[in-house]
């Protein structure tokens, strides 16, 4: 595991299209899926990682609370599934089952789309508003499966909060913190490392 930070992508980048299977219900999950939607956000995650894993119930209360929002959600894993198997499609969406996932996680077999997003850990999040430009990349709170901070999402909810209000986001924001998305070989980005 190699402790990375998210790449912190430029504000008011455009969100960039994706076309990706649902593992759980099998259709293809694309921005045009959450046309009706004032924001979406884009998060990398994955099944194996202790940083996700420490995260796993906020990731599945934060479906549920913007569940009947202007909130559109999708969770993308774009780990190496031949190396880590825990991260393979039919692992994901066991996860998903089991924390009662209430938005698609799809699984980028090829990582273009990690790397179209210049995703770097797990997790990374990306918020994008209602012109579909980057809002909020960064942290989801303080806590890390060390320190012994409550997960409360925090960071990710203000920002989403003011999103969807309509208000300026702090400029100002933290990285998230993770593990390295496991690049398969030869494929690593050139921001990697």
């Amino acid at each position: 595991m190699a402790l990375t930070a998210s790449t912190m992508l430029s504000l008011g980048t455009k969100a960039l299209d994706f076309d990706l299977p649902n593992v759980v219900a099998g259709e293809r999950i694309s921005l045009a899926s959450f046309a009706d939607k004032q924001a979406i956000l884009v998060m990398f995650i994955c099944q194996h990682c202790p940083f996700v894993k420490h995260i796993q119930n906020e990731l599945s209360k934060l479906g549920k609370d913007y569940l009947h929002s202007s909130l559109g959600i999708v969770a993308i894993s774009a780990n190496d599934a031949e190396k880590y198997p825990d991260d393979a499609p039919a692992a994901l969406k066991k996860m998903a089952i089991e924390l009662d996932l209430q938005y698609p996680i799809c699984y980028d077999e090829t990582q273009d789309i990690a790397k179209l997003y210049t995703a770097a850990c797990t997790p990374d999040f990306f918020l994008f508003d209602r012109q579909r430009k980057l809002a909020y990349r960064g942290q989801l709170d303080d806590s890390r499966p060390s320190n012994g901070l409550p997960v409360t999402g925090s960071d990710l909810r203000a920002a989403i909060d003011a999103v969807l209000a309509g208000k300026e986001i702090v400029r100002e924001q933290k990285p998230s913190i993770g593990c390295n998305i496991k690049w398969k070989p030869g494929n690593e980005p050139s921001y990697f490392g």
